[in-house]
């Protein structure tokens, strides 16, 4: 697996850190309901309550015109090792279903920007 040195320059935008994501090993895309995550593939069924998931870290995007821009990416790692990822507006455009989760999970770390 490649580790991306994260700059600002390839972490501008929220095409650019997904990429790096990728290239980092975080190939899943998740999505919240209910009170959990599962893949946002409709064939995977896996469940993963806020115990079963870590945020290794996350990004926030500001969208200078458009608050329809702002966004924040959450690289998720889960108890049985699937590394991928999670997006979320926020502000007025949040979305309630995954705030919540994100506020229960209990192991969140944020990294500086040189860190994968």
């Amino acid at each position: 697996m490649k580790t991306i040195t994260n700059t600002p320059e390839t972490m501008s935008t929220l095409t650019s850190c997904m990429n790096n994501a990728v290239l980092d090993g975080y190939t899943e895309t998740f999505k919240v309901e209910g009170k959990g995550m599962t893949g946002a593939s409709t064939a995977d069924q896996k469940f993963y309550g806020p115990s079963d998931v870590k945020i290794n870290n996350f990004y926030r995007f500001e969208g200078y015109s458009d608050p329809n821009d702002n966004s924040i990416l959450y690289l998720v790692e889960t108890s049985d090792g699937r590394k991928g990822t999670l997006v979320d507006s926020y502000g007025m455009y949040s979305d309630n279903k995954i705030s919540e989760f994100i506020k229960s999970v209990e192991e969140i770390q944020k990294k500086d920007k040189t860190q994968a």
